[in-house]
This record gives structure tokens, sequence and C-alpha cells, in this order.
């Protein structure tokens, strides 16, 4: 099995197999609580038609926001890689941090306190109950990989990430890498 352990701070890359699901289709999710109680994550390559200050004109930047996942899609969240700035905010992993004070947060933006890089934005999440995840990757609907990018990942290109890490798993999944997106369309 390929597959990693699920944690906290792992990498869900979405089997090619999923191609109906317009919210999972070509993702890849951070996962940001995995526990007997289930899971959170938000998806990381893809970006929406909004920026920060479309949703909220105090803001004074343009950062994309992201689709996080289809789960409470009415609702902003935020990662970062700097919890010395933002406080109350929850340690992921491998220094990246979820949440914290929001004020605070905007304030620093306004500032020019934190930069793109730092911080990445999500309308929704990802979720899953109790041992739904686990029953999904038994299902072939996962890839669980390390997040080998540390805190890093705040500045990975969304274009080709998906595709990168299908090319990293090799095998049979090089002949997805080149495939359409909807496979009706070759």
């Amino acid at each position: 099995m390929i597959s990693e352990k699920l944690n906290k701070g792992s990498l869900l890359i979405a089997e090619p197999s999923i191609i109906n699901d317009l919210s999972f289709n070509r993702s890849v999710i951070l996962l940001a609580d995995h526990n007997v109680e289930g899971s959170v994550g938000f998806i990381m390559n893809k970006p929406l038609d909004y920026s920060i200050q479309d949703l909220l004109p105090e803001v004074n930047a343009n950062f994309t926001v992201y689709n996080g996942g289809p789960v409470e899609q009415d609702n902003l969240y935020f990662i970062h890689n700097i919890p010395d700035l933002i406080p109350n905010s929850i340690e992921i992993s491998n220094g990246i941090f979820w949440g914290g004070d929001f004020e605070t947060t905007k304030n620093l933006i306004n500032n020019n306190a934190i930069k793109k890089d730092n911080i990445r934005f999500f309308l929704g999440y990802s979720g899953w109950e109790s041992n739904q995840l686990e029953n999904e990757m038994l299902a072939n609907s996962w890839i669980a990989i390390k997040n080998d990018y540390g805190n890093e990942i705040l500045k990975k290109s969304v274009n080709e990430f998906w595709k990168e890490k299908i090319i990293e798993l090799g095998g049979d999944y090089l002949i997805w890498s080149n495939a359409p997106e909807n496979p009706i369309l070759n």
C-alpha cells in the first residue's frame, strides 16, 4: 500500500478515480486535524475567483481565497506559518498553524506585516466523521503522503500540484498525470 498513516499535517491526494466529484477531483488536501472523532482538512489547490478583499472590504490585500472543501462554505478559515504574530493559533504540524485571532490577523495584513506566502484563506473545509476517511482510503479514494514541504507549502504553486504528486507516486499513476480532467473530453 502506498499510503502513509493518517496524521495531522499529512497530505491527501485524490485518487484519479475520483472523477465525478466536483469538490475533490484532482485535490491535494492538507489534513489539519485527525483523531477518533473525525478529520478536517483544506484543499490546497483549488483557488476561487475571490480575493480576501472581495469578501472582507476592510482588508487591504488581494490574497487569493481557496475552496477549502464542501463543508461550511459560508465560513472563512485560514492557515499560516507565523504563530508568533497571530495569537491563539493551533499547530497542525511542521510550522503550519490553523486560525488564531482574526482581528489581529486583519490588522497585520493591513499593516503589511503578513505577506501572501505566510497565509492562505479558505471558504469551507473538508470534513469526515469518525472512520469515514479511513473507509474512503480503503475504497481507494485517497492516498495519504507525508507533507515534505513543511510550512513552505503556503508558497507552493497550485497549478500543477496534483499532477506533480501523481507523477511522484509513479507506477500506474503516471498514465493519469497527462489525462484530461474529464476523460470524456479525451
